[in-house]
């Protein structure tokens, strides 16, 4: 409803683009906020060819609708050369998870992928009560500016598939969970197999990635 919008169309120093699917909720920003004409595309953000709107870099910001948030924040890390920085509000289970470290339970394949290419600030809680009606959950805003890295120093796409794998069995030791991705006769006696995927840093996921590749020692 144009809660953070009307701030963003204050803005005379950047080119804004807003996204909205549904129907009644584009008619009524249009016609509460004027502004927004020539600006508004009625589209799902998932699907969108964002590269038609932004032919370079742009910066991601929003409430995003809590029940696909992972999903945006996928379709961000496959756009990440161009976007350095996102500011939203998700659920703060989510937040937790993006925010946290190794070690801890909440710490899983968003956190990973993430923060291997942004630096994560977990900005503040937002609480029930400042939504009408109040929703059963937490809410809470991040902002995620790019790092420096350019490059993981492995393969990209067999280190995502080393996080996933590894965390969608996370009560098992990488030795047992990685399983379906260790060549044949790989020999799996480095004390890292013993861990589980919460342990590892970014880094160890790579140092773990380039082991399987071959290229570690």
């Amino acid at each position: 409803m144009g809660v953070l919008t009307q701030y963003l169309l204050q803005r005379e120093d950047i080119d804004l683009k807003l996204v909205e699917l549904d129907g009644e909720s584009v008619d009524y920003l249009l016609t509460h906020f004027p502004g927004m004409q020539g600006r508004l595309y009625q589209a799902d953000y998932l699907r969108l060819d964002i590269h038609k709107l932004f032919p370079g870099e742009y910066r991601v910001i929003g409430n995003f609708p809590y029940n696909i948030s992972s999903q945006i924040f996928f379709k961000i890390l496959d756009d990440k050369d161009r976007i350095p920085e996102v500011v939203c509000m998700i659920q703060k289970e989510v937040a937790d998870r993006i925010a946290e470290g190794p070690g801890s339970k909440t710490y899983g394949i968003l956190s990973v992928l993430l923060q291997a290419w942004y630096e994560i600030d977990y900005i503040m809680s937002v609480g029930s009560g400042a939504f009408a009606p109040p929703p059963k959950v937490q809410s809470a805003v991040i902002r995620l500016r790019r790092n420096g890295r350019t490059e993981l120093g492995c393969d990209e796409k067999q280190f995502k598939m080393v996080v996933k794998t590894a965390f969608n069995q996370r009560r098992k030791t990488l030795r047992n969970a990685l399983k379906p991705l260790l060549p044949e006769g790989f020999d799996s006696s480095d004390p890292v197999f013993d861990l589980r995927a919460e342990r590892l840093s970014v880094d160890d996921f790579v140092a773990l990635t380039r082991k399987l590749q071959g290229q570690g020692t």
